[in-house]
């Protein structure tokens, strides 16, 4: 297992309607229509320096990000239109808030985002496939490599298990010294460190 140091960061982040998050260990601020929220900054000793962002997609999308100084930042954000707005909102949103973040980071290296064959339902799967067709044509105009991990694999490496459930890799991600506010945030670390400690899979 990898030593963690925990340090207070402050660390400025607005979202695009100009809600600026509290610069504190842990926040909720105002994001789009919905929460946003980060956790602790943790300090991650790896010698890689690109900035890497990892994303559970979904209406509510985790994410954790690496920059080149080697912190990690994590929280999850909420695309859900509000009830006057087209379903196509939470998109334009989603690619807004993509575009904010490789801005704020100084760029970024790659995007790993969990890859989910099945679903619960048509209407799941049908949101799961917009945020996944956005995020990829996003990277491509800008040349920035992305990857899809199985939901077995980030399993696997967080708990030991690829059947595992949300509790075990959320307690998982805690004995690592994070806290992940629900189980899109704890899958978005497990992934984030993942590509980390692998090189993405090379190893």
């Amino acid at each position: 297992m990898q030593a963690t140091e925990i340090t207070p960061v402050f660390v400025a982040m607005t979202d695009m309607t100009g809600c600026t998050q509290t610069p504190v260990t842990r926040v909720r601020a105002c994001a789009g229509n919905g929460d946003y929220r980060t956790t602790r900054h943790i300090r991650h000793r790896n010698e890689q320096p690109s900035n890497i962002l990892a994303l559970d997609l979904g209406t509510t999308t985790g994410w954790a990000l690496r920059t080149s100084d080697s912190r990690i930042t994590s929280g999850t954000i909420t695309f859900k239109p509000s009830r006057f707005e087209g379903g196509g909102m939470r998109y334009l949103r989603f690619r807004r808030w993509l575009a904010e973040i490789a801005d704020l980071a100084g760029g970024l290296g790659r995007i790993a985002f969990e890859e989910v064959r099945s679903h619960a339902g048509t209407d799941a799967a049908h949101t799961y496939g917009g945020f996944l067709g956005q995020l990829t044509a996003w990277c491509e105009e800008r040349a920035v490599p992305y990857e899809g991990v199985p939901v077995g694999t980030i399993k696997r490496f967080a708990t030991g298990k690829g059947n595992a459930g949300k509790e075990a890799v959320i307690a998982a991600m805690r004995a690592r010294g994070f806290v992940p506010a629900d189980d899109n945030e704890a899958d978005a670390i497990a992934l984030l460190l993942w590509a980390i400690e692998t090189s993405g899979g090379a190893r």
